[in-house]
């Protein structure tokens, strides 16, 4: 995995509203993956905030516990995270 990816895995998994379902779809990488990439590339003290933070019940890193409220997140910085030059309108 290039550092792009990691980079960007990482991101995803420290955003509350991406589920691991979501990262798993788009790169391949199941949770069990993600925790560990998180638990090789993170601090010792980053990374226990990140999983107390997951299990807390504040994430909805989870689709079923997820809200049925919540249908879909675009971060801010979508558009510069992939790129996109063509505008939403």
């Amino acid at each position: 995995m290039d550092l792009i990816t990691t980079d960007r895995i990482i991101e995803m998994a420290w955003e509350d509203r991406t589920p691991f379902e979501a990262i798993h779809f788009q790169f391949g990488v199941t949770e069990a993956q993600v925790i560990e990439l998180m638990r090789r590339n993170l601090k010792r003290s980053s990374f226990n905030l990140w999983r107390k933070r997951v299990n807390s019940g504040v994430s909805q890193k989870h689709l079923v516990k997820r809200s049925a409220a919540i249908s879909r997140f675009k971060c801010t910085r979508q558009r510069a995270i992939t790129h996109n030059k063509i505008s939403k309108r």
